[in-house]
């Protein structure tokens, strides 16, 4: 039970993660991207709880010390190790109490700050039994060991007869589920019922005797933290770094190795019997005596184990060496201990990183773009995560790892997923919004044919008033608009619409918007019915298209006493007509770096199967936050205010402007490649300096006769002559393709992106 409340509480913790100064998870923008880090991070926190990641993360901090230099041997300390040739000498192992007692005595002679016995001396090994225990009872500077039982039927074992508690120190080493040692535990709980005696640790007791010799004093504060001069030892838990539930009894730190291999100055036991070793090394040093023999069987697995064929354990009396080493080298050095993180910031941690893979999956389309961007990140994890290591943090790695790639494959799959069906849904809408074109079309045609036969007593009566109505501008400054959007000024007024700049005064800081007043042709029942569900259908379809970052964003739609409302996205910059004045002519390398971003926007529309309708310079402006160039003036839903020719007194549902639509769109009848007919006469103007309605048309074959007056290569105009064919089966028929021939055309077309858009089949 106690999991499953721990469980819980994770879950319930990363949750509440998922609010932005004080903004809910669902008003966020690319909120699925959200919602997925979150339900992985929640995932990834239960298996933490679950321990399933342990393994994993421990194997992970071992090849961080792996990974890490090896520092220099600490001269403060030599191992005095007993080694297979010493007890062959001996002929005989345990060693005899003699035996050890000449070496503590050859030791002394030679002033030590400490020296540390890491051999049993709890029954006797005559000879030399009394002597042996009189010169320990008696020695100011030994300590020797004992070992803490594991219940009742282990009661451990004791320390030498007679010791006193102050010498003393046990043995025990915290050794972790999978045999490897990463703490140290440096004071135990006690049990009363233990045979040894002595709650602080062996390497502990000598790190002490150097320290006080030094004039650096240690106490215990009030909470329980040891304090070691000025170092406080940071106290693991059940849940630090990778550990999850873990036994943190006693206080335990965890064990910053120095070395794989020689850490300190080693001799042999025999030399010091001999006296063959350098006094130098044993003076003001803590020297420790222990086995180093395989055959005594005193040896632990270490981080440096792993992947090891031969010597991939470590005797104990190097570990006990390796913590008293650490201990100094904090207190008189500074060198870091090991720190972790608490629970809170551990999450924290993982679910940042989660955000990175859901971003990088939102953001980026293409998926070699995301896995090139994912796998960068993940680089950059790894050297954080280094980096604090060597400032002596252990972060969680594997998770965070796996937070980033889920979240990454997690919103990839939704955004796979969710294009499919947007793309089924958009096709749905397009085909409503030919159905609506189509009737309104014949609605238009029918009051044409009313007018000139003077017949309107025959039509229903919800269409007898069937007049063209004309609307007041609202753009009065500081209108409220809905009691919301406030209007600034106006930017345009069409015979079909109004269009206002306005300031948002339900949102932080009243951004600025775009509101596009739509107002239809007439208000009879019926026309007002189709114009009605042609404008949500358009709604729809502008809803997908905004989410382009270079298109603007639908922001809300609404309808008022008949007339229609589209809010978008206000899009600061300069239009692309600003760059193109009366007889300039631009350069090639210009109009192709236009093409470049133009067609990408297209061919994501394309995608689709939406047309703009209506491509012209006064609809592209350049972005002033970064100099990109954006398509704004979407929609059919002009057509719920069609335009009056002047010649014929009819109206017309064709949406274009004169000079760039092209034919079949005049006629009512748009497709794709429309699109990229508005394009190209683009092209032509800026490379002529003259608008397209000021260009002769052939009259056998209706091509725009424009080459002679520009001085453009062949592959570009070869180019442009293809997007402005009169018939459309004589064009390209997708964005992809005008690429691919711009491509061919250098040095500017190396630049040029690929495109990852395809028309619906």
């Amino acid at each position: 039970m106690a999991v499953y409340h721990k469980l819980s509480s994770y879950i319930s913790s990363t949750l509440s993660f998922a609010s932005f100064g004080g903004r809910k998870l669902w008003q966020v923008r690319g909120k699925p991207a959200i919602i997925a880090t979150v339900v992985v991070t929640s995932l990834l926190l239960a298996s933490r709880a679950l321990k399933i990641l342990e393994a994993p993360e421990l194997a992970a901090y071992d090849k961080l010390i792996q990974l890490r230099q090896s520092e220099a041997p600490d001269d403060r300390l030599l191992i005095v190790g007993v080694t297979e040739a010493d007890i062959k000498a001996q002929q005989r192992w345990p060693l005899s109490d003699a035996t050890i007692n000449r070496v503590l005595q050859q030791l002394e002679k030679y002033q030590p700050r400490a020296i540390g016995l890491d051999i049993y001396r709890d029954i006797p090994h005559e000879p030399g039994r009394s002597d042996l225990l009189e010169h320990l009872q008696t020695s100011e500077k030994t300590i020797a060991i004992c070992k803490f039982g594991e219940g009742a039927a282990d009661l451990g074992i004791g320390p030498p007869p007679g010791m006193p508690a102050s010498n003393l120190g046990f043995s025990d080493l915290a050794i972790d589920e999978d045999g490897i040692i990463r703490r140290s535990l440096l004071v135990g709980d006690g049990d009363p019922d233990s045979i040894c005696n002595t709650r602080i640790s062996f390497a502990l007791q000598l790190a002490w005797r150097y320290l006080d010799a030094l004039g650096i004093k240690s106490h215990v504060k009030e909470n329980g933290d040891i304090i070691l001069g000025e170092t406080r030892l940071p106290r693991l838990d059940s849940h630090s770094g990778g550990y999850l539930g873990v036994d943190a009894g006693g206080y335990q730190i965890l064990l910053n190795y120095r070395s794989p291999r020689q850490m300190t100055k080693q001799v042999t036991l025999m030399a010091v019997l001999n006296d063959q070793i350098d006094p130098n090394w044993v003076r003001d040093r803590i020297v420790l005596i222990g086995a180093i023999a395989p055959s005594t069987k005193d040896s632990f697995y270490t981080p440096y184990s792993a992947g090891k064929q031969e010597n991939h354990t470590m005797p104990g009396v190097v570990v006990h060496a390796q913590i008293v080493s650490q201990i100094l080298s904090a207190v008189v050095d500074g060198r870091p201990l090991l720190w972790v993180w608490p629970d809170w910031a551990e999450w924290l941690w993982i679910w940042v990183w989660s955000l990175v893979g859901g971003a990088i999956a939102w953001e980026i389309a293409h998926p070699l773009g995301q896995l090139l961007a994912a796998v960068v990140a993940i680089g950059i994890l790894l050297g954080v995560s280094w980096l604090m290591f060597i400032c002596g943090g252990w972060v969680p790695l594997v998770a965070p790892t796996l937070a980033l790639i889920l979240s990454n494959g997690g919103t990839f799959v939704y955004k796979l997923c969710r294009t499919h069906q947007e793309c089924q849904q958009i096709a749905l809408r397009v085909k409503e919004q030919n159905q609506s074109i189509e009737l309104l079309q014949t609605l238009l045609k029918q009051k044409t044919q009313l007018d000139s036969a003077d017949e309107a007593t025959e039509l229903p009566l919800e269409m007898a008033s069937t007049e063209v109505l004309e609307y007041p501008t609202i753009g009065t400054p500081n209108k409220l608009l809905r009691g919301r959007y406030q209007i600034l000024e106006i930017l345009g007024c069409g015979g079909f619409a109004h269009t206002y700049l306005a300031a948002d005064t339900q949102r932080p800081n009243h951004p600025q918007c775009v509101i596009k007043h739509l107002m239809p042709a007439r208000s009879d029942g019926q026309f007002l019915q189709v114009a009605r569900r042609l404008f949500h259908t358009e709604a729809e379809i502008l809803d997908v298209l905004g989410r382009h970052d270079r298109i603007p964003q639908l922001l809300a739609y609404f309808e008022e006493n008949k007339e229609f409302y589209l809010v978008e996205e206000f899009i600061c910059g300069n239009h692309l007509s600003n760059e193109m004045p009366p007889e300039k002519q631009i350069p090639e390398k210009q109009v192709i770096d236009w093409f470049a971003q133009l067609l990408e926007i297209i061919a994501f529309i394309h995608s689709h199967n939406v047309i703009h309708r209506d491509i012209k310079p006064n609809n592209i402006i350049r972005r002033q936050a970064d100099g990109r160039l954006c398509l704004i003036d979407f929609g059919a839903v002009k057509l719920m205010h069609p335009q009056l020719e002047s010649t014929s007194e009819k109206y017309t549902v064709a949406i274009g402007t004169n000079g760039y639509a092209a034919p079949e769109q005049l006629a009512g009848q748009p497709r794709l490649n429309s699109d990229l007919y508005s394009l190209g006469m683009i092209g032509i103007q800026a490379l002529t300096g003259l608008n397209p309605t000021q260009l002769r048309q052939d009259s056998n074959t209706g091509t725009v006769v424009w080459r002679h007056l520009a001085g453009v290569g062949p592959q570009l105009a070869a180019v442009l002559d293809k997007m402005v064919s009169y018939h459309f089966s004589d064009r390209y028929q997708s964005a992809t393709e005008v690429l691919q021939d711009l491509k061919k055309i250098s040095p500017a077309s190396k630049k040029l992106p690929h495109l990852r858009y395809r028309p619906l089949t």
